[in-house]
């Protein structure tokens, strides 16, 4: 199971993620989200580009232009698109960097229709809970309806996970779980993590 990290807003937090070993960092470029990077962290481009880490960049609804440029300042290794991009949309970024595809859960969906038009234009699907803020609620959608459906792409599970989750994501059972994607339940504030939480998370897991 690999680690993602998602919120993060300064370089000093992604070098001591890179430092716990963890697999993935995410940052936000979606600007209504309390922990959007943007304005913080583009004085820090080139660090940021450089840091040896697998970086993700989320955004919601954002145009092809603006998230290919944000690609090449970062360094962006992955995208994760979270709000009601096309498949077309993702098709055409692919090129560029990884493609992870959101949906969002409210708990009696078909899980396996919901990916059926991302299956051919997307490298992994990422499940996080229904809210209106796209992401860092807190909250948790019911894990069961994953357990029931198909999917054949690796995924990442989101959505309120924390240190008390630790047992029920290692009894989480599906051929396709790959990653943990957790953010708000690790925080100081938004957008400041809690490292020692992080390592702990890190070690319970490994």
């Amino acid at each position: 199971m690999k680690i993602k990290v998602c919120g993060i807003t300064s370089l000093e937090q992604m070098q001591q993620l890179r430092q716990l070993g963890i697999d993935y960092t995410g940052m936000i470029f979606y600007e209504s989200s309390k922990r959007y990077a943007g304005e913080k962290m583009k004085k820090e481009k080139l660090k940021i580009k450089n840091c040896e880490i697998e970086k993700v960049g989320v955004f919601v609804n954002t145009d092809y232009k603006t998230i290919a440029e944000a690609i090449n300042d970062y360094g962006l290794t992955a995208i994760q698109l979270h709000g009601d991009e096309t498949p077309e949309l993702c098709k055409q970024l692919r090129d560029k960097a990884e493609m992870i595809k959101v949906f969002r859960i409210k708990g009696e969906e078909s899980i396996d229709e919901l990916v059926a038009p991302f299956q051919n234009v997307c490298d992994y699907f990422l499940f996080d809970t229904e809210t209106k803020e796209y992401g860092g609620s807190g909250k948790q959608f019911n894990w069961r309806v994953l357990q029931e459906a198909e999917i054949n792409k690796p995924f990442f599970l989101s959505g309120g996970i924390g240190l008390k989750d630790v047992e029920k994501l290692k009894a989480f059972n599906h051929p396709y779980f790959y990653a943990v994607d957790v953010n708000s339940c690790f925080e100081i504030e938004p957008g400041v993590k809690d490292m020692n939480e992080v390592k702990a998370l890190k070690n319970s897991i490994v």
